[in-house]
Protein backbone atom coordinates (compact mmCIF):
# COMPACT_ATOMS: atom_id res chain seq x y z
CA UNK A 1 0.00 0.00 0.00
CA UNK A 2 1.16 3.60 -0.69
CA UNK A 3 1.35 5.67 2.22
CA UNK A 4 2.23 9.04 3.21
CA UNK A 5 2.84 12.63 1.40
CA UNK A 6 1.69 12.07 -2.09
CA UNK A 7 2.02 15.58 -4.05
CA UNK A 8 -0.37 16.06 -6.73
CA UNK A 9 2.48 16.99 -8.99
CA UNK A 10 2.39 20.11 -11.07
CA UNK A 11 2.93 20.42 -15.26
CA UNK A 12 5.95 22.64 -15.68
CA UNK A 13 5.38 24.96 -18.67
CA UNK A 14 7.62 27.96 -20.83
CA UNK A 15 6.49 31.16 -20.42
CA UNK A 16 6.75 31.93 -23.54
CA UNK A 17 4.59 28.87 -25.33
CA UNK A 18 3.14 26.75 -22.37
CA UNK A 19 4.39 24.33 -23.85
CA UNK A 20 5.92 21.31 -21.32
CA UNK A 21 9.36 22.34 -19.89
CA UNK A 22 10.22 18.27 -19.56
CA UNK A 23 14.27 19.37 -17.89
CA UNK A 24 11.93 21.12 -15.46
CA UNK A 25 9.98 18.24 -14.58
CA UNK A 26 12.88 15.98 -14.08
CA UNK A 27 14.26 18.52 -11.80
CA UNK A 28 10.85 18.69 -9.75
CA UNK A 29 10.95 15.13 -9.80
CA UNK A 30 14.21 14.73 -7.97
CA UNK A 31 13.50 17.53 -5.91
CA UNK A 32 10.11 15.50 -4.57
CA UNK A 33 12.08 12.85 -4.06
CA UNK A 34 14.80 14.08 -1.62
CA UNK A 35 11.92 16.21 0.37
CA UNK A 36 11.10 12.82 1.55
CA UNK A 37 8.12 12.98 -0.80
CA UNK A 38 6.01 9.46 -0.72
CA UNK A 39 4.60 9.22 -3.99
CA UNK A 40 4.09 11.28 -6.94
CA UNK A 41 0.36 11.67 -8.92
CA UNK A 42 0.91 12.23 -12.74
CA UNK A 43 -0.86 14.66 -14.77
CA UNK A 44 -3.78 15.14 -11.78
CA UNK A 45 -5.87 18.00 -12.41
CA UNK A 46 -3.16 20.16 -10.64
CA UNK A 47 -1.20 18.51 -13.12
CA UNK A 48 -3.22 20.73 -16.04
CA UNK A 49 -4.66 17.14 -17.29
CA UNK A 50 -7.67 19.24 -18.80
CA UNK A 51 -5.64 21.42 -20.88
CA UNK A 52 -2.77 18.19 -22.04
CA UNK A 53 -3.46 16.82 -25.48
CA UNK A 54 -3.48 12.76 -25.01
CA UNK A 55 -0.06 12.67 -26.91
CA UNK A 56 1.06 14.75 -23.60
CA UNK A 57 -0.51 13.66 -20.94
CA UNK A 58 1.10 10.49 -21.90
CA UNK A 59 4.37 11.73 -22.46
CA UNK A 60 4.45 13.30 -18.53
CA UNK A 61 3.26 10.00 -17.13
CA UNK A 62 6.78 8.33 -18.85
CA UNK A 63 8.94 11.47 -18.54
CA UNK A 64 7.89 11.27 -14.26
CA UNK A 65 7.87 7.48 -14.45
CA UNK A 66 11.41 7.42 -16.12
CA UNK A 67 12.56 9.99 -13.91
CA UNK A 68 11.29 8.53 -10.94
CA UNK A 69 13.69 5.61 -11.94
CA UNK A 70 11.54 3.05 -9.04
CA UNK A 71 12.70 5.18 -6.41
CA UNK A 72 8.71 6.44 -4.96
CA UNK A 73 5.50 4.60 -6.76
CA UNK A 74 4.50 6.91 -9.78
CA UNK A 75 0.32 7.20 -9.95
CA UNK A 76 -0.85 8.10 -13.56
CA UNK A 77 -4.07 10.45 -13.71
CA UNK A 78 -6.16 8.31 -15.84
CA UNK A 79 -9.93 9.37 -15.61
CA UNK A 80 -12.39 10.28 -18.06
CA UNK A 81 -16.07 10.81 -18.21
CA UNK A 82 -16.09 7.98 -20.84
CA UNK A 83 -15.71 4.59 -19.90
CA UNK A 84 -13.89 3.60 -23.06
CA UNK A 85 -11.03 6.69 -22.98
CA UNK A 86 -10.89 5.81 -19.29
CA UNK A 87 -9.67 2.12 -19.89
CA UNK A 88 -7.65 3.19 -23.35
CA UNK A 89 -5.61 5.85 -20.50
CA UNK A 90 -5.41 3.29 -18.15
CA UNK A 91 -4.13 0.72 -20.31
CA UNK A 92 -1.16 3.18 -21.62
CA UNK A 93 -0.77 4.11 -18.42
CA UNK A 94 0.06 0.44 -17.58
CA UNK A 95 1.99 -0.01 -20.58
CA UNK A 96 4.33 2.91 -19.83
CA UNK A 97 4.85 1.70 -16.72
CA UNK A 98 2.87 3.69 -14.17
CA UNK A 99 2.50 1.77 -10.71
CA UNK A 100 -1.09 2.90 -10.11
CA UNK A 101 -3.70 4.72 -11.84
CA UNK A 102 -5.75 7.29 -10.17
CA UNK A 103 -9.71 7.75 -11.80
CA UNK A 104 -11.72 10.58 -11.16
CA UNK A 105 -15.41 9.84 -11.22
CA UNK A 106 -16.90 10.83 -14.83
CA UNK A 107 -17.72 14.58 -14.94
CA UNK A 108 -20.24 16.72 -16.93
CA UNK A 109 -22.21 13.62 -17.75
CA UNK A 110 -23.38 12.74 -13.95
CA UNK A 111 -23.88 9.13 -13.98
CA UNK A 112 -26.19 7.41 -11.32
CA UNK A 113 -24.28 5.39 -8.63
CA UNK A 114 -24.97 2.22 -10.18
CA UNK A 115 -23.58 3.92 -13.64
CA UNK A 116 -20.24 4.75 -11.18
CA UNK A 117 -20.00 1.37 -10.37
CA UNK A 118 -20.15 -0.32 -13.37
CA UNK A 119 -17.98 2.31 -14.78
CA UNK A 120 -14.73 2.03 -12.23
CA UNK A 121 -15.90 -2.51 -12.39
CA UNK A 122 -14.94 -1.98 -16.59
CA UNK A 123 -11.82 -0.39 -16.06
CA UNK A 124 -10.42 -2.55 -13.70
CA UNK A 125 -11.72 -5.68 -15.19
CA UNK A 126 -10.22 -4.46 -18.21
CA UNK A 127 -6.78 -3.33 -17.22
CA UNK A 128 -4.55 -5.06 -14.29
CA UNK A 129 -3.25 -2.37 -12.68
CA UNK A 130 -3.83 -1.26 -8.89
CA UNK A 131 -6.24 1.58 -9.56
CA UNK A 132 -7.18 4.75 -7.09
CA UNK A 133 -10.96 5.77 -7.17
CA UNK A 134 -11.30 9.55 -7.15
CA UNK A 135 -14.36 11.93 -5.33
CA UNK A 136 -14.27 15.65 -6.48
CA UNK A 137 -17.84 16.77 -6.60
CA UNK A 138 -16.71 20.47 -5.88
CA UNK A 139 -15.51 19.95 -9.75
CA UNK A 140 -17.09 16.83 -11.53
CA UNK A 141 -20.36 17.60 -10.16
CA UNK A 142 -21.26 13.61 -9.76
CA UNK A 143 -20.48 12.31 -5.68
CA UNK A 144 -19.63 8.32 -5.33
CA UNK A 145 -20.96 7.80 -2.19
CA UNK A 146 -19.81 5.60 0.29
CA UNK A 147 -21.73 2.50 -0.39
CA UNK A 148 -20.60 2.35 -4.14
CA UNK A 149 -17.39 2.98 -2.73
CA UNK A 150 -17.65 -0.09 -0.48
CA UNK A 151 -18.94 -2.25 -3.48
CA UNK A 152 -15.96 -0.98 -5.54
CA UNK A 153 -13.49 -2.05 -3.15
CA UNK A 154 -14.26 -5.46 -3.20
CA UNK A 155 -12.65 -5.62 -7.03
CA UNK A 156 -9.57 -6.96 -6.23
CA UNK A 157 -7.39 -4.02 -8.69
CA UNK A 158 -9.54 -1.56 -7.25
CA UNK A 159 -6.92 -0.61 -4.11
CA UNK A 160 -7.97 2.94 -2.38
CA UNK A 161 -10.14 6.47 -2.96
CA UNK A 162 -8.98 9.85 -2.74
CA UNK A 163 -11.43 11.31 -1.10
CA UNK A 164 -12.11 15.03 -1.45
CA UNK A 165 -15.24 16.31 -0.38
CA UNK A 166 -13.45 17.35 3.31
CA UNK A 167 -16.24 15.73 4.87
CA UNK A 168 -14.68 14.16 7.90
CA UNK A 169 -17.83 11.62 8.50
CA UNK A 170 -17.63 10.53 5.53
CA UNK A 171 -14.27 9.33 6.33
CA UNK A 172 -15.82 7.60 8.92
CA UNK A 173 -17.88 5.79 6.89
CA UNK A 174 -15.40 4.97 4.57
CA UNK A 175 -13.22 3.35 7.14
CA UNK A 176 -16.09 1.44 8.23
CA UNK A 177 -17.36 -0.11 5.44
CA UNK A 178 -14.45 -0.75 3.27
CA UNK A 179 -12.43 -3.76 3.62
CA UNK A 180 -8.88 -3.99 5.41
CA UNK A 181 -5.94 -2.91 3.47
CA UNK A 182 -8.38 -0.30 1.43
CA UNK A 183 -6.03 2.78 1.12
CA UNK A 184 -8.09 6.12 2.31
CA UNK A 185 -6.29 9.08 1.13
CA UNK A 186 -7.29 12.69 1.76
CA UNK A 187 -7.53 14.89 -1.33
CA UNK A 188 -7.97 18.27 0.78
CA UNK A 189 -5.18 19.65 2.82
CA UNK A 190 -7.76 21.38 4.86
CA UNK A 191 -8.75 18.02 6.94
CA UNK A 192 -5.79 16.00 6.24
CA UNK A 193 -4.13 14.98 8.92
CA UNK A 194 -7.62 14.48 10.92
CA UNK A 195 -8.72 12.35 7.77
CA UNK A 196 -5.40 10.17 8.73
CA UNK A 197 -6.10 10.03 12.45
CA UNK A 198 -9.57 8.69 11.35
CA UNK A 199 -7.86 5.89 10.22
CA UNK A 200 -6.85 7.12 6.57
CA UNK A 201 -3.36 6.28 5.13
CA UNK A 202 -2.30 9.67 3.29
CA UNK A 203 -2.70 12.90 1.91
CA UNK A 204 -2.50 13.37 -2.26
CA UNK A 205 -1.78 16.91 -1.92
CA UNK A 206 -1.24 20.64 -3.30
CA UNK A 207 0.32 22.13 -1.01
CA UNK A 208 3.46 19.26 -1.40
CA UNK A 209 4.24 21.22 -4.26
CA UNK A 210 5.62 24.25 -2.04
CA UNK A 211 5.93 22.43 1.49
CA UNK A 212 7.04 18.67 0.52
CA UNK A 213 9.23 18.33 3.21
CA UNK A 214 6.64 19.30 5.72
CA UNK A 215 3.98 17.35 3.90
CA UNK A 216 6.01 14.32 4.09
CA UNK A 217 6.72 14.67 8.01
CA UNK A 218 3.50 15.62 8.72
CA UNK A 219 2.05 12.56 7.45
CA UNK A 220 4.84 10.36 8.64
CA UNK A 221 4.22 11.67 12.04
CA UNK A 222 0.09 11.46 11.86
CA UNK A 223 0.67 7.75 10.91
CA UNK A 224 3.09 7.09 13.67
CA UNK A 225 0.29 8.36 16.26
CA UNK A 226 2.28 10.70 17.50
CA UNK A 227 -0.53 13.23 16.95
CA UNK A 228 0.99 16.46 18.94
CA UNK A 229 3.68 16.87 16.75
CA UNK A 230 1.94 16.25 13.67
CA UNK A 231 -0.73 18.97 14.72
CA UNK A 232 2.43 21.45 15.09
CA UNK A 233 3.08 20.86 11.52
CA UNK A 234 -0.08 21.56 10.25
CA UNK A 235 -0.64 24.49 11.78
CA UNK A 236 2.51 25.62 10.41
CA UNK A 237 0.77 24.88 6.98
CA UNK A 238 -2.84 26.45 7.47
CA UNK A 239 -1.93 29.28 5.93
CA UNK A 240 -0.48 27.86 3.07
CA UNK A 241 -3.19 25.55 2.70
CA UNK A 242 -6.04 28.07 2.49
CA UNK A 243 -3.18 30.35 0.14
CA UNK A 244 -3.32 27.22 -2.34
CA UNK A 245 -6.66 27.71 -3.42
CA UNK A 246 -7.54 31.42 -3.42
CA UNK A 247 -8.37 30.85 -6.60
CA UNK A 248 -8.88 27.62 -8.99
CA UNK A 249 -6.47 24.82 -8.57
CA UNK A 250 -4.04 24.80 -10.07
CA UNK A 251 -3.63 28.83 -10.31
CA UNK A 252 -2.25 29.57 -6.52
CA UNK A 253 0.53 26.49 -6.38
CA UNK A 254 1.88 27.18 -9.82
CA UNK A 255 2.32 31.10 -9.45
CA UNK A 256 4.12 29.86 -6.04
CA UNK A 257 6.24 26.80 -6.88
CA UNK A 258 7.73 29.90 -9.53
CA UNK A 259 8.13 32.32 -7.18
CA UNK A 260 10.12 29.68 -5.22
CA UNK A 261 12.77 30.22 -8.44
CA UNK A 262 11.88 26.22 -9.20
CA UNK A 263 9.96 26.84 -12.20
CA UNK A 264 8.76 29.73 -14.82
CA UNK A 265 5.58 31.63 -14.02
CA UNK A 266 3.26 29.53 -17.00
CA UNK A 267 -0.51 28.51 -17.01
CA UNK A 268 -2.53 27.18 -20.26
CA UNK A 269 -5.63 28.79 -20.63
CA UNK A 270 -8.46 28.82 -20.03
CA UNK A 271 -6.42 28.98 -16.58
CA UNK A 272 -4.59 32.24 -16.24
CA UNK A 273 -1.90 33.27 -13.91
CA UNK A 274 -2.68 34.62 -10.23
CA UNK A 275 -4.75 37.40 -9.92
CA UNK A 276 -1.98 40.48 -8.74
CA UNK A 277 -4.53 40.77 -5.62
CA UNK A 278 -3.76 37.74 -4.18
CA UNK A 279 0.25 37.81 -4.35
CA UNK A 280 0.97 38.95 -1.19
CA UNK A 281 -1.58 36.71 0.54
CA UNK A 282 0.07 33.57 -1.11
CA UNK A 283 3.64 35.03 -0.43
CA UNK A 284 2.85 36.24 3.54
CA UNK A 285 1.82 32.02 3.68
CA UNK A 286 5.05 30.76 1.95
CA UNK A 287 6.86 33.26 4.27
CA UNK A 288 4.81 32.11 7.11
CA UNK A 289 5.90 28.82 6.68
CA UNK A 290 9.42 29.18 5.88
CA UNK A 291 9.24 28.67 2.99
CA UNK A 292 10.65 31.39 0.83
CA UNK A 293 13.31 31.78 4.01
CA UNK A 294 15.70 29.30 2.01
CA UNK A 295 13.75 29.73 -1.68
CA UNK A 296 17.13 30.84 -3.16
CA UNK A 297 18.92 28.04 -1.70
CA UNK A 298 16.77 25.62 -2.96
CA UNK A 299 16.45 27.54 -6.53
CA UNK A 300 20.66 27.37 -5.96
CA UNK A 301 20.12 23.26 -5.49
CA UNK A 302 17.37 23.15 -8.13
CA UNK A 303 19.02 24.25 -10.93
CA UNK A 304 22.14 23.31 -10.28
Amino acid sequence: MITGSIVALVTPMFRDNQEVDWDCLKRLVEWHIAQGTNAIVAVGTTGESPTLDVQEHMATIAAIVEDADGRVPVIAGTGANSTREAIEWTHRAQQIGADACLLVTPYYNKPTQEGLYLHHKAIAEAVDIPQILYNVPGRTACDMLPATVARLAEIPNIVGIKEATGDLDRVNQLVSTCPEGFAIYSGDDFTALELILRGGHGDISVTANVAPKLMAEMCRLALAGEVDAAREINKRLIPVHEAMFVESNPIPVKWAVAEMGLMEHAIRLPLTELSAAYHLKVIRALEQADLLSGAQTVNSEFTG
